[in-house]
């Protein structure tokens, strides 16, 4: 290498360093950046709760959500259970662009099922297995011909080596001899290792495209079996069968994906070979142990008829359970396949034939380990991954609840990296608001009580076929609820919550007999904030009523009270 091309790679190499160290040196300004702002946002919530309320998006639709409680506490009472739906997998309810996607989408799905296409990558796997078999073939019968070449040098220089032994004419005669037969052999020899060669890897090209035509064949013929009648969730995908439940399907990839077909349809295979691949169709006949149901589970549903899912992070908080859930590589594929068969049993109750297709999921940020613990990010990460990419559009609504202030600053973060259609399905609550946002979404009697409902565990006097009737107490005012008791010798049991609670309550039985004295049940107390539904039960000695009374002494908030009562007697219950 010249002097002056030296001086130019030097030149170049001194140039790349340069960038490399330009390019670090803006990453780590980046990343001190993000971290500053972090710490900034941070500490300004410390300083002033109200910072996040004031600065941060997520806020401002808390903002919009309470102007609209408030217009809905002025309204009918009806009116203020807000409710959402699902967007319509029916074809004439879809946009022009949508139809011609989903008319698209069909084509190449059907056609990929008719060329056995969808497992393609598996096929070109096997493919790729038996050229690489066939090229170390070749690479073995090549090493062969020199391997007697050698043995043959090594013949040659012994027959030198005797012949110089004898009389010197007769050694030079007998050795010219020699040598030329030695070499007509050797060349005799080698042309005929040659063409055994030749035929040989001839041979054994021919037997490996044999193979692999019959290893072809039997996987297009399997192909055959599987793809003709291949269903992912239990709907078949060909759309040549003409379900509708095919198209809530396929519109589920192409909403995840923009509406744009290509994307879609690789999604869609991708998911199939990733469901193959862990045997996602029988993991609901998997025994995973209940060790992990604290964190998740699944119950009732919303007010739509969507199946409600229970994410728990604070029971990560406790270290036994961590432990148990994340302490050792082996447990957290556990929890991690566990996971996936929460949402696989979710799927089993939407119906895709025209009813309900996704999911109300609810996470609650109570307790919850903050991002100081690597193994809980990186689970979550997981999950999230897994779930975003072969579960697409399952979840309608994402709501968290009793939010953290540290969560809104990381959230805030994350918002530009986030599609507004996925964050057009996050809501926020705060400790506060918890059982209020939860009312927009799902029916008292389905909230369970921990989040304050009406809905117990094993409840054997209500179920959420027992719908619970709603009040409005105004400010600076009482209300009254009774309950009848025509007959004595029944037994009346009540249910009752009150929206932030902070009012005065309590219950009496009054009889119809005007010479009778009012039996005091439960003497008024104040109810604070943090007060957790009423249940109560009263046996009558004759005929009269239960009176509730609620008091609200605010001057201007209005509260919402939901309740539930039946009468048991000897005969009957109602």
């Amino acid at each position: 290498m010249s002097v002056a091309e030296k001086e130019d790679e030097g030149v170049l190499k001194g140039g790349e360093a340069k960038e490399k160290d330009e390019k670090n040196e803006a990453k780590a300004i980046q990343e001190n950046k993000i971290s500053e702002d972090v710490k900034e946002r941070v500490v300004k919530i410390d300083q002033n709760p109200n910072f996040v309320e004031e600065n941060s998006e997520l806020n401002k639709n808390e903002k919009k959500n309470d102007v609209e409680r408030q217009d809905v506490s002025s309204c009918n009472v009806n009116v203020s259970r807000l409710s959402f739906k699902e967007e319509s997998n029916l074809f004439s309810d879809l946009k022009e662009n949508e139809k011609k996607a989903l008319v698209e989408l069909r084509s190449k799905v059907e056609e990929a099922i008719s060329e056995n296409q969808l497992f393609k990558a598996k096929e070109n796997d096997i493919k790729e297995q038996n050229k690489e078999k066939s090229s170390e073939n070749a690479e073995k019968e090549m090493e062969k011909p020199k391997e007697n070449e050698g043995r043959e040098d090594d013949k040659d220089e012994g027959s030198k080596a005797n012949s110089s032994i004898d009389e010197p004419e007769k050694e030079k005669n007998i050795g010219q001899e020699s040598e030329e037969k030695n070499l007509k052999s050797v060349k005799d020899d080698m042309a005929e290792e040659r063409d055994v060669m030749q035929e040989g890897v001839e041979k054994e090209r021919v037997i490996a495209e044999a193979e692999k035509k019959k290893m072809l064949e039997a996987i297009e013929g399997k192909e055959d079996c599987i793809d003709k009648d291949i269903k992912l969730w239990g709907v078949p995908l060909s759309p040549s069968k003409g379900w509708n439940a095919t198209d809530a399907v396929l519109l589920k990839f192409l909403r995840a994906r923009d509406f744009k077909v290509i994307d879609a349809f690789e999604m869609l295979r991708n998911t199939l070979q990733w469901r193959k691949e862990n045997n996602m169709d029988s993991i609901l006949d998997e025994d995973l142990g209940n060790e992990f149901h604290s964190t998740a589970y699944l119950n009732g549903s919303d007010r739509q008829g969507h199946p409600v899912c229970y994410n728990v992070f604070g029971v990560l908080s406790d270290e036994e359970m961590y432990n148990k859930t994340l302490g050792t590589e082996e447990n957290r594929e556990k929890f991690l396949r566990w996971r996936l068969q929460l949402m696989e049993e979710g799927i089993e109750k939407l119906d895709f034939y025209g009813g309900v297709s996704s999911l109300l999921q609810i996470s609650d940020l109570k307790n919850t380990p903050g991002p100081s613990k690597k193994e809980v990010r990186l689970i979550m990460k997981q999950v999230v991954g897994l779930l975003q990419d072969n579960y697409p559009e399952f979840v309608v609504k994402n709501i968290f609840i009793n939010v953290p202030f540290w969560y809104y600053a990381f959230a805030a973060l994350l918002s530009p990296f986030l599609t507004q259609r996925t964050k057009s399905k996050f809501v926020y609550a705060r400790p506060a608001k918890v059982t209020e946002t939860l009312l927009k979404y799902i029916d008292a009697e389905e909230i369970p009580v921990s989040y304050g409902g009406l809905k117990r565990d094993n409840d054997s006097d209500f179920s959420t076929e027992d719908h619970a009737e709603e009040i409005l107490v105004k400010a600076s005012s009482t209300e009254t609820i009774e309950i009848p008791a025509p007959e004595a010798g029944s037994v009346l049991i009540w249910d009752l919550i009150v929206l932030g609670w902070e009012v005065s309550y309590k219950e009496e039985f009054i009889p119809h007999d005007e010479k009778s004295y009012t039996v005091i049940v439960q003497k008024e107390k104040k109810m604070g904030i943090q007060e957790s539904s009423i249940r109560n039960s009263f046996r009558n000695n004759e005929p009269g009523k239960i009176v509730l009374i609620i008091g609200n002494a605010a001057f201007k908030t209005k509260k919402r009270a939901f309740y539930r009562f039946k009468i048991k007697n000897d005969s009957s219950s109602t």
